[in-house]
């Protein structure tokens, strides 16, 4: 069958298709909560070279559709009719990126030649290691974030290796959950294979092959296309996650957005250095990884809703990723928590991308979804380590309407756990799960409302773990005279005298009775909250999603009981609005943070840590901070200030 435009169209929907089939089976065989209710797995189809060109359309993490499986791939050259490939290792390819998420692949053959590969990933509730859920910004290396399973063949020739099998029940602590979840991994691609082979069957085998490459450059030929919109230009654009590690400082990824006709260059010099906490984001340098290209995928998408998902939509783009930093970090720096760097990644993309095209672009997205995971016991002794669900923020504020409440951005794709499936798997008692008023951050279109999940523990020995919690320092900022979003809140026994805020700390020992409240953190708006319409107002007021305290002060809108008062309104809205003025609004806690930090001074402070090895910058980076607070006094210039910080650490120690 000859390809034409009308049969590479039925082609890539047939391969949709197929992608979807592997979703459908993932999903209705898994074991975990956290692959079947929320959705954190991938299932691709990719060439012999290992680029992928379909994905599934409705289903799963949208992270990984532009996936390249070619360094994976290419460790192995005697792949045999019914081989299943695994690894979970992040510095064995860098496809796998942290630990708890195995990845497994699959020759399709036909006639005895491969077509394609049928790959996917799923994350697992827990792989071992120092803490449950493996996962928690205090971890400082690879080893201590559990097992680790370097790329190896699962099944030969169709026999499933006991080993493998025995190893991974060996290091987890609920081997039942983890292997009932891998065997779902595998059907899905034993499904994808058939459904492949009927595909290259129809179509014939070179056909298919020329069809799959003109898919890849219909997806780039789009993608260019979009670009050419884009007024050329540099545009840089920094934000912060709250902490580089536990009680610490502010972590900085930079972006300088390079728009050159249809190419695009995201350079991340500037970002902080390697950190000694798990931020770090396994890259390895790869020019197109999806850590640091999904941010660019959702701004096309965004732009043009027709675009194809694949490896063709990130050609006309390739990053800079500096070594030995946040963004590349070298081996053995532990990476479990690069989810929450990489959410900050594709802030800042919309960040540089608002730059260029200020109509167009949304406030920021919350950057700290946190996933809660609680290990426990039932009262029959059962050991119990699931996954409950994510707690997040909304959507930002657009130019064409109101963020979406409880889920949005850079994490939007992550399904909740209904709370009857949480109880009758976990033995737990929600006290509330809902969204929080006032958490949209105002503006003429006013950013979605947080999640607020509130539950009780029962039994002794429980650990709660909140991986990811971000942006209870420095909110997400808003647009266009909006304001910035709420700050997250993570509590253990609100209300009592024992009360405690937790902060950004993501685990958490706790006993029966102990109760836990997560509310996420709020998104940015976006345009003059006084100039939204007074009738959005008081059905948002009508509805719980803003008090009237809020109301009135922060929209100018006086509501009496269900009612619009006019007279008051009018006045209220006479005066100035209260919400900020200029492009970006950012929250008092990063306006202080740069009165110091100015753009200037961190700069300065980036091209001393590259000078310096590897292993020290983290350091260097926290002994810089404190000399700096000791010198606020100091009127100097800020390059004169920096300059003897900086000769005096070479001379300390030795650099």
């Amino acid at each position: 069958m000859a390809i034409d435009r009308r049969n590479l169209k039925v082609l890539a929907n047939f391969c949709s298709a197929a992608a979807d089939a592997m979703a459908f089976t993932l999903m209705r065989t898994a074991h975990s909560a956290f692959v079947k209710e929320t959705e954190d797995f991938s299932c691709q189809v990719v060439t012999r070279e290992g680029l992928a060109f379909a994905n599934p359309r409705q289903f799963g993490a949208p992270w990984y559709s532009g996936i390249d499986y070619a360094p994976l791939l290419e460790m192995f050259d005697d792949y045999a009719d019914g081989d299943i490939c695994i690894t979970n290792d992040p510095y064995s390819g860098f496809v796998a990126t942290h630990s708890p998420d195995i990845h497994i692949w699959k020759p399709v053959f036909y006639q005895g030649k491969i077509t394609c590969f049928v790959v996917g990933h799923i994350h697992n509730t827990d792989v071992g290691g120092a803490v449950p859920a493996s996962l928690s910004r205090s971890l400082s290396e690879i080893e201590q974030e559990g097992l680790r399973i370097p790329p190896v063949k699962l099944v030969e020739r169709g026999e499933l290796k006991p080993f493998i099998l025995d190893m991974i029940r060996a290091n987890v602590r609920l081997p039942d959950q983890n292997l009932g979840d891998l065997h779902a991994q595998i059907a899905s691609v034993n499904v994808g294979e058939r459904k492949m082979q009927e595909i290259v069957r129809r179509f014939g085998f070179t056909p298919f092959i020329d069809g799959v490459n003109q898919i890849l450059d219909y997806a780039e030929a789009q993608a260019r296309q979009i670009l050419g919109r884009v007024p050329d230009g540099d545009y840089f654009f920094a934000d912060y996650a709250d902490e580089d590690s536990i009680g610490g400082r502010p972590c900085r990824i930079a972006l300088t957005l390079k728009i050159r006709g249809d190419d695009v260059v995201l350079d991340y010099t500037g970002s902080d250095p390697q950190l000694g906490s798990s931020l770090n984001m396994p890259t390895g340098g790869r020019e197109r990884h999806p850590l640091v290209m999904v941010g660019l995928t959702y701004v096309l998408y965004t732009l043009d809703n027709s675009l194809l998902l694949n490896a063709g939509t990130l050609r006309p783009a390739r990053a800079i990723l500096p070594e030995g930093s946040v963004v590349n970090c070298d081996r053995p720096a532990a990476v479990g928590m690069r989810s929450l760097t990489c959410a900050m990644t594709q802030i800042v993309t919309v960040g540089a991308f608002a730059q260029a095209l200020p109509d167009l672009m949304p406030a920021a997205s919350p950057g700290g979804n946190a996933i809660m995971n609680i290990k426990t016991s039932g009262r029959n002794g059962r050991p119990v380590m699931a996954s409950i669900g994510p707690v997040g923020g909304g959507g930002g504020g657009s130019p064409f309407g109101d963020g979406s409440d409880g889920a949005g951005g850079a994490t939007g794709f992550l399904r909740n756990t209904p709370i009857e499936i949480s109880e009758a798997d976990v033995p737990i008692r929600f006290l509330r799960y809902g969204l929080e008023p006032d958490t949209g951050a105002p503006g003429y279109h006013r950013g979605g409302l947080s999640a607020i999940m509130e539950f009780e523990v029962s039994a002794p020995e429980t650990v709660i773990t909140a991986r990811n919690r971000n942006r209870s320092i420095m909110p997400s900022w808003g647009v266009k005279g909006a304001h910035a979003g709420v700050i997250s809140r993570f509590t253990r026994n609100p209300g009592r005298p024992e009360e405690t805020e937790l902060g950004n700390t993501d685990v958490v020992p706790c006993g029966p009775g102990d109760i836990i409240r997560v509310i996420g953190p709020g998104a940015g708006g976006y345009g003059d909250p006084f100039t939204r319409p007074v009738e959005a107002v008081l059905r948002d007021v009508r509805r719980g999603a803003v008090t009237p305290e809020s109301a009135a002060r922060d929209y100018g809108v006086v509501v009496t009981g269900s009612e619009i008062d006019e007279e008051r309104t009018a006045v209220l809205r006479s005066r100035p609005s209260a919400g900020p003025a200029g492009a970006i609004t950012h929250g008092v806690e990063r306006q202080v943070f740069e009165t110091i930090w100015t753009s200037e001074r961190y700069d300065l402070l980036t091209t001393f840590l590259v000078s310096a090895p590897v292993r020290w910058r983290y350091f260097l980076k926290h002994r810089v901070f404190d000399a700096v607070e000791s010198l606020r006094s100091d009127m100097r210039p800020a390059a004169e200030q920096m300059a003897e910080i900086f000769a005096d650490m070479r001379m300390r120690y030795g650099l």
